[in-house]
C-alpha cells in the first residue's frame, strides 16, 4: 500500500512538472505562501524567462482595477546580498504599492551577487524583462508609468536596466549604487571588505584583471559601460556622503554614473570627483539644493542635466524611501524629466529599514 501511494504521488508530480513546462502562466498566478516580513497580500509567484527556458520567483500584488483602469508598475531590486525574500526595508516599496495602487514586483533576477547567473549577466538583465512581460499579461499596466526601484546592488541593477533596456522605463530611481565592479573590486578590497570581492571574483571567474575573459566579463557586468543608451530614461542618482567610510560604495559610483551618460560639457571633471571623494568638506554645498522630500537628509551637491540628476546629501549607504517613490510618481515615459515633483504620499521609514539588508 505505501508502494502505491508512493507511485500514485510520482505520477502526480510528474503531472505537475508537466503543466508547470506547458502552462507556466497559470503556475505563476498560484498564490503562494505568505512572505516573512511582507503584507499578507503580497505572494510569490514564478514567470517564464524564455531565454533559458527556467521559471523565476518573484514577489507580486496586483490591485483590484476597474475595466478601462490601469495601473502603475514598480520593479523593486533586492540588494546585493539578498534575494526576493528579502524584507525590512525592501517591505517598504510594498507598503507604498499596497497604499497607492501600484502593481508590485521584487524579483529574483538569480539572487544574491556571487554566481555567474547573477551580478549583471544577461540572465539577470532576462528576468527583469521577462517579469515586466510577465506583468503586462497577468494585469493592466500602465505602460508609460513602469519604474524601477533599488539601492546598493539593487542600485547596481537600476543602473544596468536604466542603459541595457532603455526602452522600458518611465523613471530609474538608483541609491548607493556601484556603477564600476572592477574599481569596487579594489576598493572594496583595500578597506577590509573582502568580501565583496570575492563575491565579484565568484561571479565572473577570477580578478577582473586576471585575462581578457575576466577583463571582458567585468566591464560586460558595469553600468558604466551601457548608461550612455540611458539619456532618454528619466534617472535620478543618489548617494549619501558618507558612503565609502561609513559604508561599502564611495559616493564618487554615483558621479561617475552621471558622468556616463550626460554629454562631455556637462561632466564633473575626474580630478575634481577625485578631490571631493579625498575631502568630503571640499564638496560644495548650495541652499538651493534644499528639497522637502529628503526631510533629515538634505541634498548637499546636486547636479542635473536633461535626464539625469545626481544627488549627494547628508547620509551614508541607505536609500530616502519616501523622495525616491514620490519623484516616480511623477515621471512618465516619452515625458522629459520632472524635476519638482509633488508629494503624492507619505511613507515614513526607520533608519534602520533605509539601510537594512546592503
Amino acid at each position: 500500500m505505501h508502494h502505491e501511494t508512493m507511485k500514485n504521488a510520482s505520477v502526480v508530480a510528474a503531472i505537475s512538472i508537466c503543466c508547470c513546462l506547458l502552462l507556466p502562466s497559470l503556475v505563476a498566478a498560484e498564490p503562494g505562501e505568505p512572505v516573512p516580513g511582507y503584507p499578507p497580500e503580497i505572494r510569490v509567484v514564478r514567470y517564464p524567462v524564455p531565454e533559458d527556458g527556467s521559471q523565476q520567483p518573484t514577489l507580486y500584488w496586483s490591485p483590484e482595477l476597474p475595466e478601462g483602469k490601469r495601473a502603475p508598475l514598480l520593479v523593486a531590486l533586492h540588494t546585493w546580498s539578498g534575494d526576493y525574500r528579502q524584507a525590512e526595508g525592501e517591505a517598504k516599496y510594498a507598503e507604498w504599492c499596497l497604499q497607492n495602487g501600484w502593481i508590485f514586483l521584487h524579483p529574483n533576477f538569480r539572487g544574491p551577487n556571487w554566481t555567474p547567473e547573477a551580478l549583471g549577466s544577461d540572465l539577470m538583465i532576462a528576468d527583469i524583462r521577462a517579469a515586466v512581460e510577465w506583468a503586462k499579461r497577468e494585469t493592466a499596466v500602465d505602460e508609460s508609468r513602469i519604474y524601477a526601484i533599488g539601492v546598493s546592488g539593487g542600485g547596481h541593477a537600476t543602473q544596468l536596466l536604466a542603459g541595457r533596456l532603455p526602452e522600458i522605463w518611465a523613471g530609474i530611481s538608483s541609491w548607493c549604487g556601484i556603477s564600476d565592479l572592477a574599481a569596487w573590486h579594489v576598493e572594496t578590497t583595500t578597506a577590509g571588505r573582502k568580501n565583496y570581492a570575492d563575491h565579484i571574483e565568484a561571479a565572473i571567474g577570477g580578478s577582473p584583471d586576471a585575462t581578457d575573459t575576466t577583463i571582458a566579463e567585468v566591464s560586460h557586468r558595469s553600468p558604466l559601460t551601457w548608461l550612455e543608451n540611458a539619456s532618454g530614461v528619466p534617472l535620478d542618482l543618489n548617494h549619501g556622503i558618507t558612503d565609502g567610510r561609513g559604508g561599502s560604495v564611495p559616493f564618487t559610483h554615483s558621479l561617475r554614473a552621471f558622468n556616463a551618460v550626460v554629454p562631455e560639457s556637462a561632466r564633473i571633471p575626474e580630478r575634481v570627483i577625485a578631490a571631493w571623494y579625498a575631502d568630503p568638506a571640499t564638496l560644495p554645498r548650495d541652499p538651493a539644493f534644499a528639497d522637502p522630500l529628503y526631510g533629515a537628509n538634505p541634498p548637499l551637491f546636486r547636479k542635473t542635466q536633461g535626464n539625469t540628476r545626481v544627488t549627494i546629501f547628508e547620509g551614508g549607504h541607505e536609500i530616502l524611501h519616501e523622495a525616491a517613490l514620490n519623484w516616480l510618481a511623477a515621471q512618465r515615459k516619452g515625458q522629459p524629466a520632472n524635476w519638482n515633483p509633488p508629494k503624492v504620499a507619505e511613507l515614513k521609514s526607520t533608519a534602520a529599514e533605509r539601510e537594512s539588508g546592503k
